[in-house]
């Protein structure tokens, strides 16, 4: 090929099209190379292109020519653009795939020869892009043997990079009925492995390449793959993060495919990893997959998998963290709770603590496809609501049923029975208790205001939704004043549900934000927070939209905390600091100045951690003054208005 060395062709190269790959080689008479690839795919009679090619990917494992990444590169750039197109899965690309895995697993000596680094993981990805659409694809890899050599990878024979691809395939190879018992054959070995590495993946990405620093200590061939040869250290950064999430996300995913089947259930369903399960939400740079609460949701689709499910607290109040928050997968949250309420089964296992949660979505109205959720959730928790009261022994649970009774049934069965007259009457009177209530709340009197809206809340029809929704909201601002966060994002949330469309109130975003802060739910918060500042860029007038910056210092803080390497880092830090310890001659001596000396160093080498620290500090101190100038303020223009009134 040395009209190619000549060119000096990167391996990175972007190919657009299969023509592009034969304009690789456009100086037919200076290739000396009778299988040339490139050569190849300029034939213009397709009988033999054809024949040709399928004799290429036949001795392409057995030969060791320089140029086999450039191929492998624009095989892989053709798979992931045309994954449709039957041609190379016609002419044996799976099996040619397969022997290159084997070949660079074998071999070492010829895996760090040149750029054959980077084979095994094009191949992988090949076979991986080919079988994401076509069960007949799949078919064909599985025939062609492309499953003992994903298995390799998967079990870490090579690296990370490598796992994410062969995870991948595996996962589409799962997904079809036709080829699912193929990948079932290492069903055991498969679900160890994919729950070990969802489990671990984090650190190891973290430890091994975004945490390190020092970019000349990162393994080349990651960072070269990671951003096609020319990205900077915050470029590999960032997609470091991306792929890690991807990596425990198609973890997840090929899990689905074994509990779709109630496959190995109590194997999947084992306490310790539930609890794990419920960290694995894929961050922020995770835009498809529902990641943990997706593989929760087929889990309680089949009866054994809702007992087990029941049986892990964690995921039950994770679950209704979820189901009350802002989240995309919001609804896959409300489905699991309403999937454990309605097996009998599973009811009274879960009740106590769904039930004091779950209660303030019963107005909820449409969410995404789903209409009249409230009415669901309603109806659920009221199944044989007089057996419930008598099975349930918790004062809080019954008393949280008898609300739900008296406001979805006797208060609505009152209410058609009144006549319009006495309905607006009833409007009139709230908005004069909401006035006095709002008056009570600027003077600094919250116990007093927050009992006026309730009261408020009460008189108020269930019609008059858009009042309910303002009257919860306010009630949610006193709660928060008064450190109550579990009732502040009870009341929000109920506010949140009768707006039009859910979840769009920003004062009630923000409010809940702030209590899910006070809680340490960073996630949810994050959530929230996000919501309340897409509402403040969709209300902005002028092109320009100021973002708060209470909000801004919020996002910042929760993005620290729910970043997808946080728990990585915080071990890491950890390990450093008793490291630290450890070799201090003088750690046995209660030398505690110098600890902390040491201990400080540490954390300096961090300075996200040191960011989000500062941030935690502020942040209650900013609140309470920020809530003090307020009352203050108030204060003042209610006292000038009582002068001005009596002039």
């Amino acid at each position: 090929m040395d009209s190619l060395k000549k060119k000096k062709i990167n391996p990175f190269t972007t190919f657009t099209t299969q023509t592009t790959i034969a304009n690789m080689c456009k100086e037919e008479q200076t290739c000396t190379n009778p299988s040339c690839f490139f050569c190849t795919m300029k034939e213009p009679e397709p009988s033999l292109r054809r024949v040709a090619i399928a004799n290429f990917f036949k001795e392409m494992p057995f030969t060791d020519h320089q140029d086999q990444v450039l191929v492998l590169s624009g095989l892989w750039h053709v798979a992931m653009t045309h994954p449709d197109d039957p041609e190379f899965p016609s002419l044996g690309i799976f099996k040619c795939m397969a022997n290159l895995i084997y070949k660079g697993i074998s071999d070492r000596n010829w895996l760090l020869k040149g750029q054959n680094i980077y084979i095994p993981y094009y191949a992988a990805h090949v076979i991986g892009s080919y079988t994401m659409n076509k069960v007949e694809f799949a078919e064909i890899a599985v025939q062609q043997g492309a499953i003992p050599p994903l298995m390799e990878l998967l079990r870490g024979k090579i690296s990370w990079v490598e796992q994410r691809v062969a995870v991948r395939a595996l996962g589409h190879l799962a997904s079809y009925e036709k080829t699912f018992e193929a990948v079932a054959k290492y069903e055991e070995e498969v679900i160890k492995l994919a729950m070990k590495l969802a489990c671990t993946c984090l650190e190891v990405v973290y430890v091994n390449f975004v945490g390190v620093k020092n970019i000349n200590k990162r393994v080349k061939y990651h960072c070269d793959l990671l951003t096609r040869g020319i990205g900077d250290s915050e470029m590999e950064d960032r997609k470091g993060e991306e792929w890690a999430s991807q990596l425990q996300c198609w973890c997840l995913y090929l899990l689905n495919c074994f509990a779709c089947k109630e496959r190995s259930l109590s194997l999947i369903c084992k306490q310790d990893f539930l609890g794990k399960l419920c960290g694995m939400w894929g961050g922020l740079v995770n835009h498809s997959s529902p990641a943990w609460v997706g593989l929760v949701r087929i889990l309680c689709y089949s009866k054994d998998g809702r007992k087990y499910i029941a049986e892990s607290k964690e995921i039950i109040e994770n679950i209704c963290n979820l189901s009350r928050s802002s989240d995309d997968w919001q609804y896959m949250g409300i489905d699991c709770l309403l999937l454990l309420l309605n097996d009998q089964n599973t009811r009274y296992k879960v009740f106590e603590i769904i039930a004091l949660l779950v209660i303030d979505l019963v107005e909820l109205g449409s969410l995404g496809d789903r209409p009249n959720l409230g009415e669901t959730i309603t109806k659920a928790l009221l199944l044989d609501y007089k057996q419930s009261k008598v099975k349930l022994g918790n004062q809080k649970v019954q008393k949280a049923l008898q609300d739900v009774w008296n406001l979805k049934v006797e208060k609505r069965k009152k209410e058609k029975l009144m006549s319009e007259e006495k309905l607006e009457e009833k409007r009139v009177l709230v908005c004069l208790i909401k006035q006095e209530a709002n008056h009570m709340f600027w003077l600094g009197e919250i116990e007093e205001a927050l009992a006026k809206y309730t009261e408020a809340l009460d008189l108020c029809p269930l019609k008059s939704r858009k009042e309910r929704m303002v009257l919860y909201s306010n009630r949610a601002q006193c709660h928060l004043l008064l450190r109550d966060p579990e009732c502040a994002i009870s009341d929000s949330t109920r506010a949140l549900c009768l707006a039009t469309p859910a979840n769009s109130h920003s004062k009630s975003l923000w409010r809940r934000s702030q209590a899910y802060d006070m809680k340490g739910l960073a996630k949810e918060s994050l959530m929230d927070c996000i919501m309340f500042i897409n509402g403040c860029i969709k209300s902005g007038v002028t092109k320009r939209v100021k973002i708060p910056y209470y909000a801004a210092r919020m996002i910042s803080k929760q993005m620290d905390a729910t970043w997808l390497f946080a728990a990585a880092r915080s071990k890491t830090t950890s390990s450093q600091a008793r490291k630290v310890r450890e070799s201090d001659g003088d750690y046995e001596c209660n030398n505690d100045e110098q600890q902390r000396g040491e201990m400080m160093r540490v954390m300096i080498e961090n300075k996200d951690f040191l960011s989000g620290l500062s941030t935690i500090i502020e942040e209650p101190l900013l609140v309470k003054e920020v809530n003090r100038r307020k009352v203050e303020r108030a204060r003042r223009r209610s006292k000038k208005a009582v002068i001005a009134r009596s002039m």
